[in-house]
């Protein structure tokens, strides 16, 4: 806060319905979920008697774009939830698949 202003006073005010919270929620969650398959992905190739390390780092660099993505939602944007939820689900459910 270099001007004294935080970042939250200067947004427009928006209001949320019940089901855009939910929704906007979900969203995050799901992308949390990506994240966490990740972390299970690279828990795994730790244990392993010679990790690849190489497998590690593409894990990470998935989890810091999984981190922007979910950066960059737009709680008011309803195709943009949408289509978060259903893509990370998606995602976490292929990685923790290939994980078993």
């Amino acid at each position: 806060m270099p001007n004294g202003i935080s970042i939250t006073d200067q947004l427009d005010p928006h209001e949320w319905s019940n089901k855009e919270t939910a929704a906007y929620e979900a969203a995050i969650e799901a992308v949390n979920g990506a994240v966490g398959a990740y972390n299970a992905v690279i828990a795994a190739e730790e244990a392993k008697a010679a990790p690849d390390g190489s497998v590690i780092e593409a894990a990470r660099a998935v989890q810091h774009r999984l981190a922007r993505a979910r950066e960059g939602l737009h709680s008011s944007d309803r195709e943009q939830i949408a289509a978060a939820r259903a893509r990370y689900a998606e995602l976490a459910g292929e990685v923790m698949a290939g994980l078993a």
